[in-house]
């Protein structure tokens, strides 16, 4: 029913990614990561709608990660996920990264399909409201050139 649902995990971890995989294969089109480079390249190479990200990583933090991508990747929905509770993250992760939500390991199958679901309703959100602006300021556009043309004649 979601399977139209991108939803890309990044983790150092291969049996956070195994499980994730196991757990939401059926229900989503899951890509998987090991490192934030890994998950750059996904990025480029396919439209995601949902990106969860493990917060303590090698490479770049889950937050650095997110912050990182806001500008190329604005409609993606942001999750972070991870298995320490660290208060500094979370308030960076929500200023920096505009995450949707926090998420604890190990984390509950059901409550993150819904979560899933629900940041996948807020990307559609994002694009249409991208849409809805860029053709109200086309006929903004419009408006004002019939309106010089008038001024003009």
């Amino acid at each position: 029913m979601y399977k139209h649902i991108n939803a890309l995990y990044i983790d150092d971890e291969k049996s956070n990614l195994t499980s994730f995989k196991a757990a939401f294969r059926r229900d989503f089109n899951v890509f998987l990561a090991e490192s934030s480079s890994d998950g750059m390249e996904i990025l480029r190479k396919n439209e995601i709608h949902v990106i969860l990200t493990d917060q303590r990583m090698p490479e770049k933090t889950g937050v650095e990660f997110l912050s990182s991508i806001l500008e190329e990747f604005p409609h993606a929905t942001r999750i972070l996920v991870t298995g320490y509770t660290d208060m500094e993250a979370l308030v960076d992760a929500v200023n920096k990264g505009h995450i949707f939500k926090y998420i604890s390991k190990p984390w509950d199958n059901d409550k993150l399909k819904d979560i899933i679901i629900k940041a996948y309703e807020i990307y559609q959100l994002k694009t249409e409201n991208q849409e809805i602006n860029e053709k109200l300021a086309q006929a903004n556009d419009q408006l004002e050139f019939m309106l010089r043309q008038k001024l003009l004649s």
